[in-house]
This record gives structure tokens, sequence and C-alpha cells, in this order.
């Protein structure tokens, strides 16, 4: 069971030595029975005071604690009860009584305390502990954490992924929720916190017989279909949902593409998709001008990232990227392949704009490869097409340029993408998702373009029926109905500035100005953090997205908002501010 001392009184270093954060050991354990005691019966009256000044109880035997310690000097702890036998939570209620099963993948984690000369702001005694708590779990197979939380901190403990499950109990003084998330819930929050929890655990010692982290993937939001069910059994509640976490485009696939797919869904279905996505691959061509040997389509662009990129580079490759950028490139140099990654940073006060001397400058410094996304995410930055070919004509010839143009058909008038430019180089590869322009995010098809001598090789590498029989047969359609596209994109522009002005009426955000299907803003000091918002919006069934994890400057109170349609966009400027109003 979790009695977590409040978390906002996180524990202050009183030495300038890092925190050691390891397994209890004997005289660890004594010291934490006499806090126990300290803080159970003294301070909380939850239980009576007792001569010895200890406080045990027969689920000791089992348990295992974690230590938040200066040398011998204890800052904090936490106890774990493992399954197959009594926990702490049966004293209190039926297990009958919970919408879940206790199994054997069921872990209860408690007494998550820091002692009194931690207390306060701080290194995050209490934050690290949990942490460290879940790692251990989530290392030992468990996929599921209970336990309870003081009521008038229950705030807190859902800033840490713990959820209420609606039944209140008391002991002694104390009244308790009884609260559960899965470990794969936990996670989710967990990557979310991004770079500020992982520069939290790297100042400690980690001396716990688990590693550090787990080598998740990269986090992309999402976390609506906690909201709707990832087992799709209730697909009714999207309609009661707005996923404006991620970036969906807001209006249907064109009408060729749902005629299509309705008539023929059975067989799509059923049947095996070209090999080679042939003719998926020579309807991009013609309707890009350019010759089907510079086409290489694949499952959505992080299929085609993970192909070219582990292909071409090495751990010893140098790659340059923009800061802030899309996550899941520096993940996949970073914690995929090992690469050595500099960063271009993008600043505030030029509201993210690239320089195009100050890119060019970087690009001449003999990179293996420079990755840039334009129109930029989260930014909502694009630098225009002309610019572009300027910069690259001027790039060294063993450096291989990739850029990403996701979202470059809401940049303006046909013609922005450097698709054309591409092909007649020896370096440059453009990659091209047809999710969100096309409104394809579920079909998961995407191609890259470039110079038939770098796209072959990798054509060699990748695997048959790259895309399903529905997906291609969606692009192919989508491609052949430009003119409905273009109604879309310019609604788009309509509806993100009306967001925009909206989200500006509400004091202390700042809004990024941009041209893609979707907004950056930022939060003044006095208003909450961007994950205390993004829980708060969740709760009233708005998802959006702490972007604090996209770059290495954005701060704790960066937020992207995906623009939705008008009823939609009414509710999420509604929502937000309702939340921000009641700071």
């Amino acid at each position: 069971m979790i009695r977590l001392r409040e978390m906002e009184t996180a524990g202050t270093a009183t030495t300038k030595n890092p925190m050691t954060i390891a397994l209890a050991d004997e005289g660890d354990r004594e010291r934490i029975y006499r806090h126990r005691h300290d803080i159970y019966a003294e301070e909380l009256h939850q239980h009576p005071l007792n001569e010895r000044r200890c406080l045990m109880d027969p689920l000791d035997d089992l348990n295992v604690y974690i230590a938040a310690k200066d040398g011998d000097e204890l800052r904090g702890f936490i106890s774990i009860t493992p399954p197959g036998g009594k926990l702490s939570i049966d004293k209190y209620i039926g297990r009958d009584q919970l919408s879940f099963a206790i199994d054997d993948g069921t872990y209860e984690v408690r007494l998550l305390s820091v002692v009194k000369p931690h207390r306060g702001r701080g290194r995050g005694v209490a934050m690290l502990l949990m942490y460290a708590a879940m790692r251990w779990v989530e290392a030992h197979g468990g996929d599921r954490i209970v336990g309870m939380g003081r009521s008038e901190v229950m705030g807190m403990y859902e800033k840490a992924g713990l959820r209420p499950v609606g039944i209140t109990v008391t002991s002694g003084d104390v009244s308790f929720e009884i609260m559960s998330s899965t470990i794969e819930q936990l996670r989710r929050v967990v990557t979310e916190h991004g770079d500020r929890l992982q520069r939290a655990v790297d100042r400690v010692n980690w001396e716990l017989n688990v590693e550090k982290e787990d080598e998740e993937a990269c986090y992309h939001g999402g976390a609506f279909f906690d909201a709707i069910g990832d087992e799709f059994d209730s697909l009714h509640r999207n309609r009661d949902v707005i996923n404006a976490d991620v970036l969906d485009a807001w209006f249907p696939p064109s009408p060729k593409v749902i005629a299509a797919m309705g008539e023929h869904l059975p067989w799509l279905m059923r049947t095996s998709p070209p090999t080679g996505c042939e003719g998926m691959a020579r309807v991009i061509a013609r309707a890009r001008k350019v010759n089907e040997e510079n086409v290489l389509p694949g499952a959505g662009s992080s299929d085609l990232i993970y192909l070219a990129l582990r292909q071409w580079l090495t751990r010893d490759s140098r790659v340059l990227i923009l800061d802030p950028m899309y996550g899941e490139y520096a993940h996949v140099l970073e914690k995929v392949i090992g690469c050595r990654v500099d960063r271009l940073h993008l600043l505030r006060e030029d509201d993210y704009r690239i320089d195009p001397a100050k890119l060019a400058a970087r690009m001449s410094d003999g990179y293996d490869m420079v990755l840039l996304v334009n129109p930029n995410s989260p930014t909502g930055q694009h630098c225009g097409r002309e610019v572009m070919e300027d910069v690259l004509k001027n790039v060294p010839s063993r450096t291989r340029v990739w850029i990403d143009e996701t979202y470059v058909e809401y940049a303006g008038p046909p013609g922005e993408s450097l698709e054309r430019f591409a092909v007649v180089t020896d370096n440059v590869v453009i990659c091209k998702s047809m999710s969100k322009v096309y409104a394809l995010s579920g079909m998961r098809a995407a191609y890259l373009c470039g110079p038939a001598k770098v796209i072959a090789p990798l054509r060699r590498v990748s695997p048959p029926w790259a895309v399903s029989l529905p997906g291609q047969m969606a692009a192919v359609n989508a491609l052949q109905d430009p003119e409905y596209y273009a109604r879309r994109y310019h609604q788009t522009h309509e509806l993100r500035e009306q967001l925009v002005k909206s989200l500006r009426s509400i004091d202390g955000v700042d809004v990024i100005p941009g041209v893609a299907n979707f907004v950056l803003c930022h939060l003044s000091d006095d208003l909450p953090t961007a994950s205390e918002v993004v829980l708060a919006c969740r709760e009233r069934g708005v998802f959006v997205r702490d972007i604090g994890n996209m770059g290495t400057q954005l701060g704790d109170r960066a937020m992207r908002i995906a623009v939705k349609d008008e009823q939609a966009n009414r509710r999420i400027v509604k929502v937000f501010g309702d939340v921000l109003r009641q700071r």
C-alpha cells in the first residue's frame, strides 16, 4: 500500500553527495522500522505508539524495501509486496470489490515515505522511489500495481500515474483511496515525463538490481486509447473523446477512398497485396512527377525510419538534427543505433524558425547525415522550398540529408515539396507519410523519394508486403483526389487560426504561429506545468500533448494541440481554459 508523504515535499539534499537508490539491507530495515513509527504512529496517528518505537507487520517477512540513502543516512523508502499471498489491502476490502483481478502479475506497493530532514523541494526522493518500485515490478514480470493513498493528496498520486478505483477506507485517523494502474499505463506516464525524469535518475547512484530504464519505444502520444480501449470493444467512446494529443487529420479521407474501401473491404481483408507495392509506387511517382525507381513505399514513416537509418548509420556516425523536432529520430539515433547526435537549437524568441545561414554552416561540418522535419513538429514552422534548395546545393556530397515532409501539403500552395529536387541529387531523401494530410493514419502508408542509387539498396532489404492491401488501395485512391484534399487544407488553416485566436484569449498562454494542423503553446510560470494540465484535461475527455521530451530546451510548460473541427476546437479551448483558471 502506498502511504505517500506529500509528493510535493520531495526531499532536499543536505549534502553534495549524490543520492543512492538500492535495495535496503538489514541496517536500512532497522532504520526504516523506526521511521515508520515516527511517521505512521506519531505524525499521522494511523497506528498506536509502542515502547520499542518500531513499526513492523507480518508482511515484512516477504516485502522488498527500496531505500534512498546518503551513505548510511536514510532519506526515504518504499516497500513492495510480491504476489502469491496476503496483501495489506486485504485488511480493508474484499478482492471481489475490485474491477480487476489480483493475480500473479499484481504487486502491492506500500509505505512510500520521505523522512523529515529531506522533505520539501529538491531532488524528488518520492518520485525516484516510485519510479524505482515501478522498474523493480516491471523487471520481475509484474503487470499491475495496487495500493492505497491518502485522500488529501490524491492529486499527487494521479500525477505519478495511479488512479483511484472509487473505494475509500479508514485506518486510524487517516483516510485512504484504493488505487491501481497497469505497468503499461505507468510506463506511458513515465515516458511523458521524458528527459526531466531521466535527468533526475541520472543524478543518483543507481545500485538497484534492475536496469535504470527499460528500452521503450519513443512516446508519440495516443493516450486517448486509455479512454476508448485498445481492445476495440468500446469504440463508441471515440465520440466523447478528443484525441488532440496526436496529429491525425480532423477530416475523413476522400470519398473516393471510403467508397472503394466499402465496396471491396471483405476482399481486401482476405487477399495478399502486391508484394512490392508496385502499383502504389507508380501512382505516387505519377502524382509527384518523378520516376517509379525514385519511390519506396513503407508501412508508415516509422517503418521507413527504422529501415533506412539502421542501414546507413553506425555507432561511429555523426548526425545533426533540429531541436526541438519529432522525437522518433533522436530515439532511433541515440537509443537504437547509438550515433553521436548534435543539435541545431531553434530558439523560442525566433518562434523556433530555422535560420538558413546557421543551418548551412552546421551542415558543412562533415556530418554523415543531417535529419530535418519541414514543416517541423512540434513547432509548425516551415522553411520554403527555394530557400531549402539553396542550402542543400552546398551540402558536402558525403553528407546524406533526410527531410521529413509529413506536413508539407499544409504549408501553402502546391509545389513546396523537395521531392523533384531530391531525385536529381546524390544525397537528399524525402520521407513522406500519408497519415496526416490524407487522413490515413490507420492505414500506415508512406514512402521515400530520392535518387535511384540511394533507393535501390533499400528496396532490396525492404520486406515483402510492407504495406497492407487496404493501405495500398487507400493511398492510391487518395492521390487521385487532390481537389478534395486542397479544400480540406484550406479549412484546416481557417480552423487553426480560430484555435490560435481562442487560445491566445486565455491569460498566460503564448501561442507560436505555424502552418500545420497543430499549434505549439507555452504556459506562463504561474500556471500549472504541462504534465499537470494534460492529466486534468484527460479527466474531462480532452487529450493534449506535453512536448517537454521533444527537445532539450522546451521546459515543463510546453504543449502541442492538434487542430480539430470547429465544435471539438471549442471544447478543447473551454476545457483548457477551465483547467488553467482552476490553478
